[in-house]
């Protein structure tokens, strides 16, 4: 019992960090706990993904594609509270208006967003809209399917940074975020990635395998860049991970469907 006590512990802290969803309980604080959690980031990415799912079905049952699609935007904005977009907007600043490792975690620890984050952000959302619209106009329940694997996978794909590239501690370690940043053992990837595995389950199409390869590419191409300018990964280029491995698994998904 206190086994799996300690695992709800794990994926409520988990859902508190990473969503606005109300936990039913006080949760313990540690960075232990924080960092035991990060087993169940793809679990959180099925939760989010599947209520993304649930208001994008029902807002096409009110309105046309591009309505729904929109309101599931926001409701997904308001379910996280725009955090991974945030990172990604930081990580868009501080990349494209820094130069050399000191100024860029200056600037990325700068609440302010510039021109760079600006852009990035409009540019992002408009690439998932119109991915999301061209999947809905092929099929819309397969899209509700792939909706949920791509927020799975995602979190899933953002959480292996954590065993790929090492953490880069802040300048200003006042300013630090909670984070898990060590690696755990390989029975808690093995947790993680069965989330991705039920994600599929949803839609049992071999070729959705090319996409999660495109979005991992994605994650590998970024992994060299955050190394190569700063050394490895913070939270903020966690969540640009996750933001940028779901909009590939949307194209990817786009792919696939074309051409295999």
């Amino acid at each position: 019992m206190k086994i799996l006590k300690n695992e709800w512990v794990y994926f409520m802290t988990a859902m508190m960090f990473f969503t606005r969803i109300p936990v039913p309980f006080k949760v313990p604080y540690s960075n232990e706990i924080m960092n035991k959690s990060q087993k169940y980031f793809s679990w959180v990415g099925l939760v989010v993904g599947l209520i993304n799912a649930v208001v994008f079905y029902l807002s096409f049952k009110l309105f046309n594609l591009e309505i729904a699609i929109v309101l599931m935007m926001i409701s997904n904005v308001l379910l996280t509270g725009a955090f991974h977009e945030d990172g990604f907007t930081d990580v868009c600043d501080s990349f494209g208006g820094g130069y050399g490792k000191e100024k860029i975690m200056t600037i990325m620890k700068d609440s302010r967003v510039g021109a760079y984050g600006a852009i990035g952000i409009i540019l992002l959302f408009a690439l998932k809209f119109f991915s999301l619209k061209d999947l809905g106009n092929a099929e819309i329940i397969k899209t509700l399917a792939i909706i949920v694997l791509a927020h799975t996978s995602s979190r899933f794909i953002a959480g292996t940074m954590i065993y790929t590239h090492q953490y880069v501690t802040d300048i200003d370690v006042s300013k630090s975020k909670p984070l898990a940043n060590k690696a755990l053992d390989g029975e808690s990837l093995l947790i993680s990635f069965i989330a991705v595995l039920v994600a599929f389950s949803l839609i049992p199409d071999w070729r959705l395998i090319f996409a999660f390869m495109v979005s991992y590419i994605g994650k590998i191409y970024l992994g060299w860049y955050f190394k190569k300018h700063i050394g490895g990964y913070t939270g903020d280029c966690l969540g640009t991970v996750q933001q940028v491995s779901e909009v590939l698994f949307y194209l990817g998904t786009i792919i696939a469907w074309k051409f295999i």
